[in-house]
């Protein structure tokens, strides 16, 4: 299945590596590296610009545990998040296990914000 990257991010990588080679230190400190396939294809859904409406939630858990992001409940269904020293808020869905658009988009800003 084909992995769709938006404009800016298809920019930042030429931006960064303008060569298109990624040297072997940029690879070692690079968290996307021990995430499995299924969890990068939730990544890129994520990044995806408009948000795709069929990301469900255990696959959003599965990649916050992926890059090792602190996960504490807080109030009802309200999650505190810390990654990279970075805090945010991120709500379950309360109804079936689609995350709406909204809260990908929250955790869009929030990801870029942590460096991820």
């Amino acid at each position: 299945m084909p992995v769709f990257l938006s404009r800016l991010a298809i920019l930042y990588f030429i931006e960064k590596y303008p060569t298109g080679e990624i040297s072997q230190d940029h690879k070692a400190n690079d968290r996307t590296t021990d995430m499995n396939h299924k969890q990068k294809h939730t990544l890129a859904a994520i990044q995806q610009d408009p948000p795709s409406g069929n990301v469900h939630w255990r696959d959003v858990e599965s990649l916050l545990h992926a890059l090792n992001a602190e996960i504490i409940a807080s109030h009802g269904s309200r999650l505190t998040l810390m990654l990279n020293g970075v805090e945010g808020t991120l709500c379950k869905p309360h109804h079936g296990s689609a995350v709406s658009k909204q809260d990908l988009r929250h955790l869009r800003d929030y990801l870029r914000s942590a460096g991820i």
